[in-house]
Protein backbone atom coordinates (compact mmCIF):
# COMPACT_ATOMS: atom_id res chain seq x y z
CA UNK A 1 0.00 0.00 0.00
CA UNK A 2 1.41 3.39 -0.98
CA UNK A 3 2.27 5.63 1.97
CA UNK A 4 0.89 9.16 1.73
CA UNK A 5 3.22 12.05 2.28
CA UNK A 6 2.31 14.34 5.13
CA UNK A 7 1.23 17.76 3.99
CA UNK A 8 3.27 20.71 5.20
CA UNK A 9 1.53 22.83 7.87
CA UNK A 10 -0.48 25.72 6.48
CA UNK A 11 1.47 28.92 6.51
CA UNK A 12 4.82 27.11 6.85
CA UNK A 13 7.56 29.27 5.40
CA UNK A 14 9.72 27.87 2.61
CA UNK A 15 13.40 28.62 2.54
CA UNK A 16 14.13 30.51 -0.63
CA UNK A 17 17.61 30.48 -2.07
CA UNK A 18 18.40 33.73 -3.89
CA UNK A 19 19.36 33.09 -7.48
CA UNK A 20 22.04 34.83 -9.49
CA UNK A 21 20.77 36.10 -12.81
CA UNK A 22 21.90 34.30 -15.95
CA UNK A 23 24.46 36.52 -17.69
CA UNK A 24 23.92 37.70 -21.24
CA UNK A 25 26.03 39.33 -23.97
CA UNK A 26 29.26 40.91 -22.75
CA UNK A 27 28.47 39.84 -19.18
CA UNK A 28 28.40 36.22 -20.34
CA UNK A 29 31.89 36.50 -21.84
CA UNK A 30 33.20 38.00 -18.59
CA UNK A 31 31.43 35.25 -16.64
CA UNK A 32 33.08 32.60 -18.84
CA UNK A 33 36.52 34.08 -18.19
CA UNK A 34 35.90 34.07 -14.43
CA UNK A 35 34.84 30.42 -14.62
CA UNK A 36 37.94 29.49 -16.63
CA UNK A 37 40.36 31.36 -14.36
CA UNK A 38 38.97 29.77 -11.21
CA UNK A 39 38.95 26.28 -12.67
CA UNK A 40 42.55 26.72 -13.83
CA UNK A 41 43.55 27.71 -10.29
CA UNK A 42 41.64 24.80 -8.75
CA UNK A 43 42.80 22.06 -11.13
CA UNK A 44 46.29 22.91 -12.44
CA UNK A 45 46.94 19.28 -13.30
CA UNK A 46 43.73 18.61 -15.26
CA UNK A 47 44.40 16.23 -18.15
CA UNK A 48 42.96 13.38 -20.19
CA UNK A 49 42.08 10.52 -17.82
CA UNK A 50 42.57 7.83 -20.48
CA UNK A 51 45.95 6.08 -20.51
CA UNK A 52 47.63 6.05 -23.92
CA UNK A 53 51.06 6.08 -25.52
CA UNK A 54 50.18 7.30 -28.99
CA UNK A 55 47.30 8.54 -31.13
CA UNK A 56 46.20 5.03 -32.12
CA UNK A 57 45.94 3.91 -28.51
CA UNK A 58 43.99 7.03 -27.57
CA UNK A 59 41.62 6.47 -30.49
CA UNK A 60 40.94 2.91 -29.32
CA UNK A 61 40.51 4.00 -25.71
CA UNK A 62 38.12 6.79 -26.63
CA UNK A 63 35.93 4.44 -28.65
CA UNK A 64 35.81 2.10 -25.66
CA UNK A 65 34.96 4.95 -23.28
CA UNK A 66 31.43 5.38 -24.66
CA UNK A 67 29.05 4.76 -21.73
CA UNK A 68 31.96 3.40 -19.70
CA UNK A 69 34.18 4.92 -17.04
CA UNK A 70 37.72 5.95 -17.89
CA UNK A 71 38.91 3.81 -14.98
CA UNK A 72 37.38 0.69 -16.49
CA UNK A 73 38.78 1.52 -19.95
CA UNK A 74 42.26 1.86 -18.45
CA UNK A 75 41.89 -1.63 -17.01
CA UNK A 76 40.86 -3.07 -20.38
CA UNK A 77 43.30 -1.37 -22.76
CA UNK A 78 46.71 -2.74 -21.66
CA UNK A 79 45.85 -6.26 -22.86
CA UNK A 80 44.22 -4.88 -26.01
CA UNK A 81 47.27 -2.78 -26.88
CA UNK A 82 49.65 -5.68 -26.21
CA UNK A 83 47.68 -7.97 -28.51
CA UNK A 84 46.98 -5.32 -31.17
CA UNK A 85 49.66 -2.60 -31.01
CA UNK A 86 48.76 -0.95 -34.32
CA UNK A 87 46.02 -0.51 -36.88
CA UNK A 88 47.32 -3.31 -39.13
CA UNK A 89 47.11 -5.96 -36.41
CA UNK A 90 43.71 -4.78 -35.16
CA UNK A 91 42.23 -4.61 -38.66
CA UNK A 92 43.10 -8.29 -39.16
CA UNK A 93 41.82 -9.37 -35.73
CA UNK A 94 39.23 -12.06 -35.12
CA UNK A 95 36.18 -10.18 -33.76
CA UNK A 96 35.58 -12.83 -31.09
CA UNK A 97 39.10 -12.34 -29.74
CA UNK A 98 38.61 -8.58 -29.51
CA UNK A 99 35.20 -9.05 -27.87
CA UNK A 100 36.79 -11.16 -25.15
CA UNK A 101 39.33 -8.43 -24.42
CA UNK A 102 36.86 -5.53 -24.28
CA UNK A 103 33.82 -7.33 -22.84
CA UNK A 104 33.94 -5.59 -19.43
CA UNK A 105 33.79 -2.15 -21.10
CA UNK A 106 30.19 -2.81 -22.09
CA UNK A 107 28.53 -2.91 -25.51
CA UNK A 108 31.47 -5.11 -26.48
CA UNK A 109 30.05 -6.30 -29.80
CA UNK A 110 29.36 -2.84 -31.19
CA UNK A 111 32.63 -1.50 -29.81
CA UNK A 112 34.54 -4.39 -31.37
CA UNK A 113 32.92 -3.61 -34.72
CA UNK A 114 33.91 0.05 -34.37
CA UNK A 115 37.48 -0.77 -33.35
CA UNK A 116 38.10 -3.16 -36.23
CA UNK A 117 36.29 -0.87 -38.70
CA UNK A 118 38.33 2.13 -37.51
CA UNK A 119 41.59 0.18 -37.82
CA UNK A 120 40.65 -1.05 -41.29
CA UNK A 121 39.88 2.52 -42.33
CA UNK A 122 43.27 3.68 -41.06
CA UNK A 123 45.06 0.95 -43.03
CA UNK A 124 43.12 1.46 -46.26
CA UNK A 125 43.01 5.28 -46.26
CA UNK A 126 45.99 6.47 -44.20
CA UNK A 127 48.61 3.76 -44.32
CA UNK A 128 47.80 2.77 -40.75
CA UNK A 129 48.52 6.21 -39.29
CA UNK A 130 45.98 8.29 -37.36
CA UNK A 131 45.30 11.49 -39.31
CA UNK A 132 45.47 14.85 -37.53
CA UNK A 133 42.40 16.13 -39.35
CA UNK A 134 38.80 16.43 -38.17
CA UNK A 135 37.16 15.42 -41.45
CA UNK A 136 39.47 12.46 -41.96
CA UNK A 137 38.89 11.23 -38.41
CA UNK A 138 35.12 11.54 -38.49
CA UNK A 139 35.05 9.62 -41.77
CA UNK A 140 36.36 6.56 -39.91
CA UNK A 141 33.84 3.97 -38.62
CA UNK A 142 32.91 4.55 -34.99
CA UNK A 143 34.49 8.01 -34.84
CA UNK A 144 32.27 11.04 -34.27
CA UNK A 145 33.18 14.68 -33.68
CA UNK A 146 33.55 14.20 -29.93
CA UNK A 147 36.02 11.34 -30.36
CA UNK A 148 37.90 13.25 -33.06
CA UNK A 149 38.20 16.29 -30.79
CA UNK A 150 39.65 14.10 -28.04
CA UNK A 151 42.31 12.76 -30.42
CA UNK A 152 43.19 16.10 -31.99
CA UNK A 153 43.43 17.91 -28.66
CA UNK A 154 45.26 15.29 -26.61
CA UNK A 155 47.37 13.40 -29.15
CA UNK A 156 48.17 16.24 -31.56
CA UNK A 157 47.76 19.38 -29.44
CA UNK A 158 45.18 20.80 -31.87
CA UNK A 159 42.25 22.73 -30.46
CA UNK A 160 39.77 22.15 -33.25
CA UNK A 161 36.78 21.44 -31.01
CA UNK A 162 35.45 21.23 -27.46
CA UNK A 163 34.67 17.77 -26.12
CA UNK A 164 31.13 17.77 -24.71
CA UNK A 165 30.43 14.77 -22.48
CA UNK A 166 27.85 14.39 -19.70
CA UNK A 167 29.94 16.43 -17.23
CA UNK A 168 30.50 19.28 -19.68
CA UNK A 169 26.80 19.26 -20.58
CA UNK A 170 25.73 19.40 -16.93
CA UNK A 171 28.18 22.10 -15.87
CA UNK A 172 27.66 24.26 -18.94
CA UNK A 173 23.97 24.46 -18.06
CA UNK A 174 24.40 24.87 -14.31
CA UNK A 175 26.95 27.63 -14.79
CA UNK A 176 24.65 29.32 -17.34
CA UNK A 177 27.25 29.18 -20.09
CA UNK A 178 24.46 27.89 -22.33
CA UNK A 179 20.91 26.63 -22.05
CA UNK A 180 21.36 24.10 -24.85
CA UNK A 181 21.09 20.36 -24.22
CA UNK A 182 22.37 19.02 -27.54
CA UNK A 183 26.16 18.41 -27.46
CA UNK A 184 26.72 19.97 -30.89
CA UNK A 185 24.82 23.12 -29.91
CA UNK A 186 26.62 23.26 -26.55
CA UNK A 187 29.98 23.11 -28.32
CA UNK A 188 28.96 25.92 -30.67
CA UNK A 189 27.82 28.03 -27.72
CA UNK A 190 31.04 27.49 -25.75
CA UNK A 191 33.50 28.12 -28.58
CA UNK A 192 33.15 31.93 -28.79
CA UNK A 193 33.25 32.26 -24.98
CA UNK A 194 36.72 30.79 -24.49
CA UNK A 195 40.13 31.22 -26.16
CA UNK A 196 40.65 28.52 -28.79
CA UNK A 197 43.98 27.52 -27.27
CA UNK A 198 42.06 26.54 -24.11
CA UNK A 199 39.34 24.43 -25.74
CA UNK A 200 40.89 21.03 -24.98
CA UNK A 201 41.85 22.02 -21.45
CA UNK A 202 38.39 23.51 -20.81
CA UNK A 203 36.81 20.09 -21.20
CA UNK A 204 39.27 18.53 -18.75
CA UNK A 205 38.63 21.32 -16.23
CA UNK A 206 34.86 20.98 -16.41
CA UNK A 207 35.07 17.18 -16.23
CA UNK A 208 37.36 17.34 -13.19
CA UNK A 209 35.06 19.80 -11.43
CA UNK A 210 32.07 17.64 -12.31
CA UNK A 211 33.71 14.60 -10.78
CA UNK A 212 34.95 16.27 -7.63
CA UNK A 213 32.45 18.99 -6.73
CA UNK A 214 29.56 19.60 -9.14
CA UNK A 215 28.18 16.09 -8.87
CA UNK A 216 25.13 15.06 -10.87
CA UNK A 217 22.78 14.20 -8.00
CA UNK A 218 24.20 16.08 -5.04
CA UNK A 219 26.42 19.02 -6.06
CA UNK A 220 28.69 20.18 -3.26
CA UNK A 221 27.92 23.86 -3.67
CA UNK A 222 29.28 24.69 -0.22
CA UNK A 223 32.74 23.56 -1.37
CA UNK A 224 32.55 25.17 -4.82
CA UNK A 225 34.82 28.05 -5.76
CA UNK A 226 32.21 29.11 -8.32
CA UNK A 227 29.16 29.23 -6.05
CA UNK A 228 29.14 33.03 -5.85
CA UNK A 229 28.85 33.33 -9.65
CA UNK A 230 26.77 30.20 -10.33
CA UNK A 231 23.03 30.74 -11.01
CA UNK A 232 22.38 27.15 -9.89
CA UNK A 233 24.21 27.34 -6.54
CA UNK A 234 22.28 25.83 -3.64
CA UNK A 235 24.12 27.55 -0.83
Amino acid sequence: MTERRKAAPLGAARTRVPRIRRPRGAALRIHAHVVLDRLLAAYPGAHCALDFGNAFELLCATILSAQCTDKRVNIVTPALFTRYPDAASLSAANPEDVEDLVRSAGFFRSKTKSLIGMATGLVERHGGAVPADMDALTALPGVGRKTASVILGNAFGRNDGIVVDTHVTRLSNRLALTSQSDPVKIERALMPLFPQERWTLLSHLLIEHGRQVCLARAPRCGDCMLSDVCPSARC
